[in-house]
């Protein structure tokens, strides 16, 4: 289930929720009774390491140029080892 942030309009206090995608949006802060509006959030998770996209996308390297091969070239189904 999401995690969604909310901060009061009465108090300023800011809680998180655990809601499911059907559930309505929170109306009033727990702490004071008072009107709630919901925040645009960071995802909580972010992807870090190597791995395909790392390896073959997002290593700045130009558009038509073969992703080098860690084998050494030597796959036979490896657009490095037709080069």
């Amino acid at each position: 289930m999401p995690l969604y942030e909310y901060q009061c309009n009465a108090c300023g206090n800011q809680f998180e929720l655990r809601q499911k995608f059907s559930d309505e949006p929170a109306r009033e802060c727990p702490k004071c009774g008072g009107a709630v509006e919901k925040l645009i959030s960071q995802a909580a998770f972010s992807l870090k390491g190597g791995g395909w996209y790392a390896e073959g996308y997002g290593n700045g390297k130009k558009s038509g140029e073969a992703p080098s091969c860690p084998s050494g070239g030597s796959c036979a189904g490896c657009p490095s080892a037709a080069a």
